[in-house]
Order: C-alpha cells, then sequence, then structure tokens
C-alpha cells in the first residue's frame, strides 16, 4: 500500500531533504527511523528538495509498504525521529499517487527580522539594516513576477533543469511592524533551485535602490542574468504548504 506521509521539520542540522553521500539529510534521517519501525528496507520520494538550512513547516512524502500500518504507527515514528522532524499525518492514497508529481500547488514563506530576537535565530534572517528599505519597491517587485512564465534570472546556474517556466499564483510582502518582520509569501506550481532566496535578494537590492524595477523587468522579457544579484540565508525560508487535487495531509 502508498502512504503519504505530512512532516514538518527544522533543516538547521541537515543538508537539505535529498538523502547525501557524506552529510546528514531529512530523507535519510526519515526512511532509518521508517525501515526500524516496519522492519524492512524504506524508501522515502519526497515532494520536492529544499536546501540545507531550509526548514518545512509542511511536506509530504509517500513510502509504499507491503502491510496496513498499525494504529500506533504515527506515534511510534515520532518516537524514533529526533525533536527537529516530526509527523503530522499518514494516510493511505490510491497505488499511483506521487507525492512530487501530483503536486499542483507549493507555498514558501521567507522571514526576516529587523530586530535582534533570540527566538528567531535558525528560523528567520536577522538584517536590521531592512529598517531603511523602500516597502514600495519590494511591493513593486512582488506585484511583476506573476505577469511572467519563464524565470531564469531567479534560478542557481548548477540547477540542470530542462526549462524555466514557472506559474506564479501569488508573490506578496507582508510588513509585521509589531513584530519588527518582513515576510515574503509566493505560491506558484513549481520553483527553480535557489528560486525564492533569489527573488527575496532582489527584492532587498530593489529596496535599497541597488537594482531598479525596470532591471528586473528586462532579465525576465529577456531570460537573462540581473545586473547584481543576492541569496539570502537559507534559515529565513520555510515550506509552509503543499496542494493535491485529493489531499489536504491535514490532521
Amino acid at each position: 500500500m502508498r502512504y503519504f506521509l505530512s512532516l514538518a521539520y527544522r533543516g538547521t542540522r541537515y543538508a537539505g531533504w535529498q538523502r547525501q553521500p557524506n552529510a546528514m539529510s531529512v530523507q535519510e534521517t526519515l526512511e532509518t527511523a521508517l525501515a526500524t519501525i516496519l522492519q524492512q528496507p524504506v524508501e522515502v520520494v519526497g515532494c520536492g528538495r529544499t536546501d540545507a538550512g531550509v526548514h518545512a513547516r509542511f511536506y509530504v512524502a509517500h513510502v509504499d509498504v507491503q502491510a496496513d500500518l498499525p494504529v500506533t504507527f504515527e506515534n511510534g515514528l515520532n518516537s524514533l525521529l529526533p525533536d527537529d522532524i516530526a509527523v503530522i499525518a499518514v494516510e493511505a492514497v490510491h497505488p499511483e499517487a506521487h507525492a512530487r508529481y501530483d503536486a499542483v500547488e507549493r507555498s514558501y514563506e521567507y522571514q526576516i527580522v529587523l530586530r535582534k530576537d533570540p527566538f528567531a535565530v535558525d528560523t528567520a534572517w536577522f538584517y536590521p539594516q531592512g529598517r531603511r528599505l523602500n516597502l514600495e519597491a519590494l511591493h513593486a517587485v512582488a506585484a511583476l513576477l506573476p505577469k511572467y512564465e519563464a524565470f531564469f534570472p531567479f534560478c542557481k546556474s548548477d540547477s540542470g533543469v530542462d526549462h524555466y517556466r514557472c506559474r506564479i499564483i501569488d508573490a506578496r510582502w507582508e510588513h509585521q511592524p509589531e513584530h519588527a518582520r518582513l515576510v515574503f509569501h509566493v505560491s506558484a506550481n513549481r520553483f527553480l533551485r535557489g528560486m525564492v532566496r533569489l527573488i527575496v535578494g532582489a527584492s532587498v537590492l530593489a529596496g535599497q535602490g541597488q537594482l531598479q524595477l525596470d532591471d528586473i523587468r528586462s532579465a525576465l522579457e529577456t531570460q537573462g542574468p540581473l545586473p547584481k544579484s543576492l541569496s539570502v540565508p537559507p534559515q529565513g525560508l520555510a515550506l509552509t504548504k503543499v496542494c493535491y487535487p485529493y489531499f489536504s495531509g491535514r490532521p
């Protein structure tokens, strides 16, 4: 039987989701715990990659199991996992259901804290200079993104993808002055490698006046590089939602 696992994890200690030859990953940690509780080798397929240090408040993976799961499975699996990985829900799905290929929408948030916050050390980018950013420029960059279908300027050069097309459904900046925080929200059918961190970086450069909106518009229209780029630190980024036509993943 095939099961979808809904997860949350803090990516600080991990070299990303995907199994790595010489570093600890979320996938390997989950597979080790599953193999222990199921007493059989297990391969887990995730809904996508997250880079080293990036978090997931909601992540979906699938696993094939030879027998029905016991009612104590979720609690037992959580007891074997470290404190920074949690199983939220487990649900049997159709044998052809696929955690990666069937996902129709994914959402990310990027958190910037503008004053020192000991409770956000690993989950946000501390950037006190952000108080001087031109917020109108940030909003203008976000409003520009859904107008385009390809995003070469916001893809890491070694990504090896076949194409740069993405359908951005929503992109917006939220200013939370009461928490001294800026949050970038973005949803799309797919994301390129490093895309969100490069978009946030371009927004910050625009807010500083180091990039003009016309620079970003021109790069998107020609699918060429930006005159200046910035990939912001990974700890501020978190996957927050993955949508399927047949699965909610919520307990």
